[in-house]
């Protein structure tokens, strides 16, 4: 279920101040975060973020195409190894 656009979009306080303070100071040193929940917005554009996904952060350098997704979408938090594999035993009994 959407957000309801009376509310707007959900963007972390604390993301989008540590955001318009780098870009006052024209710093570009990766942000690292933890609110996978929010939203990118405009202001995100040209920025690197570090995603936590769980285990470690994950750089991502926000573009145009990124906004209004939600910045864990960027961070996936499980591996695909593979199914499963032929082993000896099944490759003998043949």
């Amino acid at each position: 279920m959407s957000r309801s656009l009376k509310k707007g979009p959900y963007i972390d306080p604390k993301l989008l101040k540590k955001i318009l303070k780098q870009k006052a100071t024209d710093e570009r040193t990766p942000i690292k975060t933890w609110a996978r929940d929010s939203q990118v917005a405009p202001e995100f554009v040209g920025h690197r973020v570090g995603i936590h996904n769980g285990r470690k952060f994950v750089e991502i350098l926000i573009s145009e195409v990124m906004v209004s997704h939600r910045l864990g979408e960027f961070a996936p938090t499980r591996i695909f190894r593979s199914h499963g594999k032929v082993t000896k035993k099944i490759i003998e009994a043949t």
